[in-house]
């Protein structure tokens, strides 16, 4: 069972304030969450291999864009490629 120190500290990484109502309500909802897990844990594995095919098209080689083409409508590039923002 999930008792109320697990529901007030995953609550405060949150950054949730709960009363005490709430956390015992949750706690609760917890329990209900983790017997579900629980359940498919039951759940006899299937041991059947699916067969994939294609029923739409043969793959074909077909020409794609230019680089030019590719970058037209870009909003901005730089020396060739597509430029975004910065990640730091």
């Amino acid at each position: 069972m999930v008792n109320h120190e697990e529901v007030e500290r995953i609550a405060s990484l949150a950054r949730v304030d709960l009363d005490e109502t709430e956390v015992e309500r949750f706690a609760e909802q917890f329990d209900d969450i983790l017997s579900y897990f629980e359940a498919l844990d039951e759940v006899p594995e299937v041991e059947a291999e699916t067969d994939l095919d294609n029923v739409f098209r043969p793959d074909e080689v077909r020409e794609g864009l230019t680089q030019e083409e590719a970058l037209a409508n870009a909003p901005e590039t730089e020396d060739g490629y597509f430029k975004g923002p910065k990640v730091s």
